[in-house]
């Protein structure tokens, strides 16, 4: 498969969802006595999910049709201006602002699927058809999230995210169609780890936030390392997996990677709340527990099981690999859970797994 080249300009739309993002993290620091409510984490799922829609559907167009003209230049312009309106509509107050981001997220799908309608004329064969499906069928989920403008109250959101849900629905109904023009790997895999490296940022970001929230003490500099260390950890397993231990030339239509890192994304912005959560002691301990935990378990899985799919076979991982790193994530939560811990121990707990987790799979 040959390589496809991420230009500029795509860089440039990455670089207008980091502040997406980072808005959509922000939403879990809103902790209230202590907890951290479901309706806090619920809304917390419901504004990363249109986020991270809106930039797959770019992506996704520009991995199979994308050429650094000037027609797609002027389409993926006009998008960065919906991505403007989308992210300052991004709140928990979602009622004062949702004409806004509706407006927003409508517009950035809609001109996603005006391009397929555009290349449909252009292209022959399968990738017509692939065309033709996406570029029409997009407009389904587009209306019924577009409808929700005539209700209120909680009947708006389900109209909308009826919409959406429909909307990521589509590629995977229309998986046989899609698979007769497969993805690029490579550069789908390139896309990918780009948006995963800002939200690791966003861990940085949690790093300074905790060293300016109190004094330099030995506590927040231990701390601060030990969450350096984590990071590094992480970076280390996921991108020595994409450049080492992955086939970049497998022909798939790249569901795996889309839909898996929906959660590896989710997970990351979980822990970059968890971070600053834990050195504040913002949560009830037990709760905060559950929460970076859960968060640890959900990157594990999800990283595990995108990199198992795409690995060259001989180095793809063992049960007794993917047991011993469960065990050992299993038993710093019941210790945790027994025994009341310091912060920075725990930090050094999460440590050490994803230390374990990078050297057993590079």
């Amino acid at each position: 498969m040959t390589a496809k080249k991420v230009t500029w300009l795509e860089l440039f739309y990455d670089l207008l969802f980091v502040a997406a993002v980072s808005k959509a993290s922000h939403v879990l620091l809103h902790v209230e006595d202590e907890t951290l409510s479901l309706e806090t984490l619920g809304k917390f799922v419901l504004i990363f999910i249109p986020i991270w829609w809106a930039w797959v559907g770019q992506t996704l167009f520009v991995n199979r049709y994308g050429q650094d003209i000037v027609s797609h230049r002027i389409f993926l312009i006009i998008q960065l201006f919906f991505v403007l309106i989308m992210t300052a509509s991004l709140s928990l107050d979602f009622d004062q602002t949702y004409y806004s981001f509706l407006i927003g997220y409508v517009g950035l799908r809609a001109m996603t699927a005006v391009q397929y309608l555009f290349v449909r004329t252009k292209e022959n064969g399968h990738l017509r058809a692939t065309a033709h499906y996406l570029g029409t069928r997009f407009w389904v989920g587009l209306v019924i999230s577009a409808c929700s403008l005539f209700f209120d109250s909680w009947v708006r959101y389900l109209v909308l995210y009826a919409g959406i849900a429909l909307d990521i629905l589509l590629p995977l109904l229309g998986r046989k169609i899609l698979v007769k023009t497969p993805a690029n790997t490579h550069h789908l895999l390139e896309r990918f780890s780009l948006f995963a490296l800002i939200l690791l940022g966003e861990s940085v970001v949690s790093i300074l936030a905790v060293l300016q929230s109190s004094a330099w003490t030995l506590q927040s500099i231990s701390f601060a390392a030990l969450t350096f260390v984590l990071i590094i950890a992480m970076w280390w397993q996921y991108y020595d997996n994409l450049e080492k231990k992955v086939d970049k030339n497998v022909h798939t239509a790249g569901q795996t990677i889309i839909y898996g890192h929906l959660f590896i994304f989710l997970s990351l912005c979980m822990l970059a709340a968890s971070i600053q959560l834990l050195f504040l002691n913002k949560l009830h301990y037990e709760l905060m527990m559950n929460l970076i935990f859960v968060s640890v378990l959900l990157y594990f899985a999800s990283t595990t099981m995108v990199f198992h799919v795409y690995r060259h076979k001989q180095h793809q991982l063992g049960i007794v690999h993917l047991g011993v790193l469960t065990a050992i994530l299993v038993c710093f939560y019941i210790l945790d859970m027994v025994v009341h811990v310091p912060n920075v121990m725990i930090m050094g707990e999460l440590a050490l797994f994803f230390a374990v987790y990078a050297k057993i799979t590079t």
